[in-house]
């Protein structure tokens, strides 16, 4: 049975979904990472960029918008043997006031990513006013199906108009598909009519994503229960067939209630242990993520390929379920223990992409590599768990590493060497207690001997080896 469990009451807004007990997917919005993409805003183009095919729209925000020609509405609505060949100052200018809606928040020193064709979501459909498209989700693979819902949509649309079937749709009604259709154009019309009242950029309309992602996935659930913490948002949801909604009064926090607390931390450790003794090691870094599958306390019961395949089987949903779980985006390479017959890697290929499935993110399975590490991309729409719920170490600064005492130590011998020719008498060094435990006493005093300096040593705690030259001077003034 399908759970899905919310807590809105406070303010970093969460939600999971599970399936028979087992989080099948985890969805955190942090304050501080409140998603901007859905908002739509008046924008007033900053610069155009010929070279770069794109332009830089200010909307108000921190940064300027970074929009490409391809997502410029009166470049989409071209002609296309003309539009390659002129332009792009022949289709928009400096000044120009444009309604743009943002794709994906800005990250780091980049601004977020703008489109100018706007789309307006509904429970069924995805409008665009000047999208001049109709496509059905090819989650819906009978054929007959699909034909029959363009057929009887393209009839509702009107010039210039688009719009993408979502795969509830499917078992809708058609008079329910018109009415949203009219819902979806009169809400872009007073969209519009609100923008041309506004002088300068700013946010026409936000999008509340988080309620948004709510509706779609109780929408695909056949059956269940909803589980929710605050009575706004309980009213806020539609009510479904074959899906139970209930209020959490209970004093214990919702999370809690139901161990999801436990499974956010799971979600960010770096080692995954799997139920036959084999582990998974995720390590993310910004280009990519990479996983690592080990045998670990599995041998298995027969031939080593027996146990490989196994092994290597169990961890292929595993990972499906983790990516979801930890979001994680963009190019994700899997390194699973090597198997020698390709009809093996065949079998792990088809477990992986059926385990995938069921993932609302575009992915693309590319396959394995000669070294036999499995390529995937998953397209990314915000930051991971680990991005939004944990920042880089102030030690390490995000390495997971830090030097040795002795490197730190022979740092300092090496920096000590340098000042030998001064003239002072002694030296003040502060500095934490390990790295001057590498010497020994015979050892420290050669040093003082081979820098021609008295050392004095002002001890300090730190979390890692580390020394600081605070000044030279007479031995008198140095003592500590």
């Amino acid at each position: 049975m399908k759970r899905l469990v919310i807590n809105t009451i406070n303010r970093e807004k969460r939600y999971a979904l599970l399936d028979q007990n087992e989080v099948e997917e985890l969805y955190i919005e942090p304050l501080q990472l409140e998603t901007k993409v859905g908002n739509i805003y008046l924008g007033i183009v900053e610069k155009v960029m010929p070279g770069l095919n794109a332009l830089f729209v200010n909307i108000g925000e921190e940064k300027s918008g970074f929009l490409h020609k391809d997502k410029l509405q009166s470049y989409a609505l071209e002609d296309d043997d003309k539009k390659e060949k002129r332009n792009l100052s022949s289709f928009v200018h400096q000044g120009e006031r444009l309604l743009v809606q943002v794709e994906k928040d800005q990250t780091g020193t980049k601004g977020p990513r703008l489109t100018g064709i706007v789309e307006l979501q509904g429970n069924y459909m995805v409008y665009l006013p000047f999208g001049n498209y109709l496509a059905v989700s090819k989650k819906i693979t009978n054929q007959s199906v699909r034909e029959q819902l363009k057929q009887n949509c393209a009839r509702l649309l009107e010039a210039k108009e688009g719009l993408v079937i979502r795969t509830a749709a499917k078992d809708v009604d058609m008079a329910v598909l018109e009415k949203e259709l009219t819902q979806l154009r009169v809400k872009y019309q007073q969209l519009h009519a609100a923008s041309l009242l506004i002088k300068r950029p700013g946010v026409v309309q936000t999008e509340d994503q988080f309620l948004h992602k709510l509706r779609q996935v109780i929408q695909k659930m056949k059956s269940g229960e909803v589980i929710v913490d605050d009575a706004t948002v309980k009213k806020q949801l539609q009510p479904k067939d074959n899906v139970t909604f209930q209020l959490h009064t209970n004093q214990e926090a919702i999370f809690t209630a139901y161990g999801l607390e436990r499974e956010i931390e799971k979600a960010l450790k770096r080692i995954v242990w799997l139920d036959n003794g084999a582990y998974l090691i995720f390590d993310e870094t910004e280009a990519l993520a990479i996983i690592d599958v080990n045998t670990g306390k599995f041998s298995g019961k027969h031939q080593l390929q027996d146990t490989v395949l196994k092994t290597n089987e169990l961890a292929a949903r595993e990972v499906a379920r983790q990516i979801r779980i930890r979001d994680l985006a963009g190019m994700i390479l899997i390194d699973f223990i090597s198997m020698e017959k390709e009809q093996d890697r065949i079998h792990i290929l088809s477990v992986i992409k059926e385990a995938l499935a069921t993932d609302e993110r575009q992915i693309k399975v590319i396959g394995f590599t000669p070294l036999g590490i499995l390529q995937l991309t998953r397209k990314k729409t915000k930051v991971s768990l680990s991005e939004a719920l944990q920042e880089n170490c102030t030690v390490c600064h995000g390495t997971g590493k830090v030097l040795r005492a002795e490197t730190v130590a022979f740092r300092l011998e090496r920096e000590l060497w340098s000042y030998r020719t001064r003239d002072e008498e002694a030296v003040l060094i502060e500095v934490t207690r390990d790295v001057v435990a590498v010497y020994t006493k015979e050892e420290l005093q050669q040093l003082e001997e081979s820098c021609a300096k008295h050392l004095v040593f002002d001890f300090i705690d730190r979390p890692k080896p580390s020394y600081q030259i605070k000044r030279f001077g007479p031995l008198k003034e140095m003592q500590v």
